[in-house]
């Protein structure tokens, strides 16, 4: 499967501060690629040396099988960006928006008329195509914004938080639309701090911090890589200091905590970790109510990886 986007041992300086540090990526021709990281990362250094905004001071980038640089505009035509913060002209309406950034790729008016109402009709803005941007909620202006992206039909997506404080039902119509835009063919980068999303729609994974790759993978086998591999809850009416440390001298149990009648318990890898907990409430004659158990989430994964602690 061929690359579209390959970064080979990317370092960037802002004076004292690295903050690419030997930075590799490979993202494969037909993925959503999840990139993820907490605040500072280098998630937005990393796109912007991608799309060529930012020079770097050593390593390599490829897109669409090419070296880019920042006067590669055969590849920037195949690229389309739909960033965070919205960037639409308050001026021109819903179309003329549209009209406007595909007409900064697609020159013949009969084709970029046609790609204008694909857009229109993919992002739900049919109804909408002459109110001007401050007439729009905030999920119809994040529609716009990602038809203004996606207009010209790229190749390579790149999003950045698109769905940053819209409502769940816009929320879900970008994310159907993400996974549309992909089975047509193109190449997705998405980030976003909502793990819930990128689990739902990223067929691979990868987690930054301070500049560096920490992990990549499929959600299945990042969830593989953390050492939490279950979470009980049981609602437990009585439960001694004995028979808590009883149950965390089980197999696989990493920690045991009990407060105000409800047990949690975190497991590592292993089967039937419910069961031989049960089977020891039971043989104990331990009352017990609800039973609650949860395999590792992504947000779990990102937690274990990236570290806990709150940074600026």
């Amino acid at each position: 499967m061929n690359s579209v986007v390959k970064i080979d041992n990317l370092v960037k300086r802002y004076k004292d501060l690295l903050a690419l540090d030997h930075f590799s990526l490979d993202i494969k021709e037909g993925e959503i690629f999840g990139l993820l990281g907490p605040n500072g990362s280098g998630k937005t250094t990393t796109i912007n040396c991608i799309l060529s905004l930012l020079s770097f001071d050593k390593g390599s980038v490829e897109v669409l099988g090419k070296e880019m640089n920042p006067q590669r505009y055969d590849i920037k035509r195949d690229i389309g960006v739909v960033f965070q913060n919205v960037a639409v002209f308050n001026e021109l309406t819903v179309y003329d928006n549209i009209n406007y950034f595909c007409g900064l790729y697609i020159k013949d008016k009969a084709k970029r008329k046609e790609y204008v109402e694909d857009a229109i009709s993919f992002t739900g803005l049919e109804e909408f195509r002459k109110f001007y941007p401050k007439k729009l909620s905030g999920g119809l202006l994040r529609r716009l914004n990602i038809a203004c992206g996606i207009a010209h039909k790229p190749k390579l997506i790149i999003m950045d938080e698109p769905t940053v404080a819209v409502d769940p039902q816009s929320r879900n119509k970008i994310l159907e639309g993400i996974k549309e835009l992909n089975e047509k063919g193109a190449t997705i980068l998405y980030t976003s701090h909502y793990m819930e999303e990128v689990e739902q729609i990223c067929t691979r994974i990868a987690i930054m911090d301070r500049g560096k790759n920490l992990a990549m993978g499929t959600k299945e086998e990042l969830k593989r890589m953390i050492k939490t591999g279950e979470t009980i809850e049981i609602e437990v009416y009585q439960l001694n200091e004995t028979q808590q440390k009883e149950i965390k001298e089980l197999p696989h149990v990493i920690d045991v905590k009990y407060d105000e009648h409800q047990l949690k318990i975190n497991c590592s890898g292993g089967k039937h970790n419910l069961v031989r907990i049960l089977d020891y409430l039971q043989e104990k004659e331990i009352a017990f109510g609800r039973v609650y158990s949860q395999l590792p989430t992504l947000n779990d994964v990102f937690l274990e990886i990236t570290g806990k602690e709150l940074r600026d």
